[in-house]
């Protein structure tokens, strides 16, 4: 399988954006006092849809790869990561009690989630603040 390493890689790169921008689109309709459209059937199943190529895609990498790939812990930062981003994430579009929480729950989520590409950009948990020595 390490013939299509590229091509999976690409996959699993594209959809990462796909889904960032999906929910950055998706947290600006709730913010905006748009849930219903947000929240709507074809919207969320799109989420799922690229949700479900992401994992499949990094499952794949994950099988490819050499452990020695991932001994510096910066998949296992990533991964912690993306389970707050999860959290947050519920709580920014539909589980904030209030507009204020939905608000902050979006905004860390989106932190997060520039952590997250920095992290896999950079090979590190350290992520972007590699750039900064």
């Amino acid at each position: 399988m390490i013939e299509f390493y590229a091509q999976i890689k690409w996959v699993h790169i594209i959809t990462v954006l796909c889904s960032g921008s999906l929910f950055l689109l998706r947290g600006l309709l709730v913010q905006a006092g748009k849930p219903g459209v947000a929240m709507a059937a074809p919207v969320r199943y799109l989420s799922y849809s690229i949700d479900t190529i992401l994992l499949t895609a990094a499952l794949m990498l994950l099988t490819i790869l050499p452990g020695a790939m991932f001994a510096n812990g910066w998949l296992t930062a990533k991964l912690v990561l993306l389970v707050v981003y999860v959290v947050l994430g519920t709580f920014a579009l539909k589980r904030g009690r209030t507009q204020r929480t939905r608000t902050i729950c979006y905004l860390a989520a989106l932190a997060t989630f520039v952590a997250m590409l920095g992290i896999a950009r950079m090979h590190s948990p350290l992520g972007w603040i590699l750039l900064l020595r």
